[in-house]
């Protein structure tokens, strides 16, 4: 019985595999977590320094994204709407911030973020864009129309947008793979368990009549 229990529970058995089952399950959940963008970040890249640089040319007139952004005297003079500084703080937080984020870490949660950020991005863009060419509830007129900065922002957007939606997208099919892969696995797993299980049982009846025999009938 001792020699059965060395066997199961040695280095080839069961119970030695189970020791770096909790390894392999980490280390794969930290590979389903990560990203590889291969010549995609590239792209991003390039789209997040053209957001950049577009926070510092025209939004509007005189006013720049900076200006936008923080409400400066100029942003004021060309009565810059709710809807572009929206859209400037959406380019900063999600098309730069979290865009740079997901770049550096590889970290799949962090794409997902600047993608939906970047994707409401392209929408306040838009209203940004018809903000400038459109009269207030007061029936006044923007001073100016739309600047190089605004036009070339929106566009970052729609280029971050598309390029982070292409990455998780092909991580989300790799993970619903993974996850059927695992499921096969624990199958199994489990039917090995019980094989082992019934040889085990087997062996046991087996060796049970041998003893019987050694002790002999015994007598009333």
């Amino acid at each position: 019985m001792t020699e059965d229990t060395n066997r199961t529970s040695g280095p080839n058995g069961p119970d030695g595999f189970a020791q770096f089952e909790g390894d392999l399950r980490r280390a794969e959940r930290k590979v389903a977590g990560e990203i590889d963008p291969g010549g995609r970040a590239v792209v991003v890249a390039a789209a997040v320094l053209v957001a950049i640089v577009s926070m510092i040319l025209p939004h509007t007139g005189s006013a720049n994204g900076i200006d936008v952004l923080t409400f400066a005297s100029d942003a004021t003079a060309e009565r810059v709407t709710i809807t572009s500084r929206v859209f400037v703080y959406l380019i900063v937080i999600f098309g730069i911030g979290f865009s740079m984020l997901a770049l550096v870490t590889r970290r799949w949660v962090l794409a997902w973020i600047a993608l939906c950020g970047s994707a409401v991005g392209c929408v306040a863009g838009m209203l940004a864009w018809w903000s400038r060419n459109t009269p207030g509830v007061d029936g006044i007129s923007p001073p100016h129309g739309v600047g190089f900065g605004l036009g070339l922002g929106w566009l970052a957007m729609f280029v971050i947008t598309f390029h982070w939606a292409r990455v998780v997208w092909a991580r989300t099919n790799y993970q619903l793979a993974l996850e059927a892969r695992r499921r096969a696995d624990a199958a199994a797993a489990e039917d090995r368990a019980r094989a082992l299980q019934r040889n085990a049982t087997r062996n046991s009846a087996e060796s049970h009549p041998a003893i019987d025999d050694q002790t002999g009938p015994q007598v009333d």
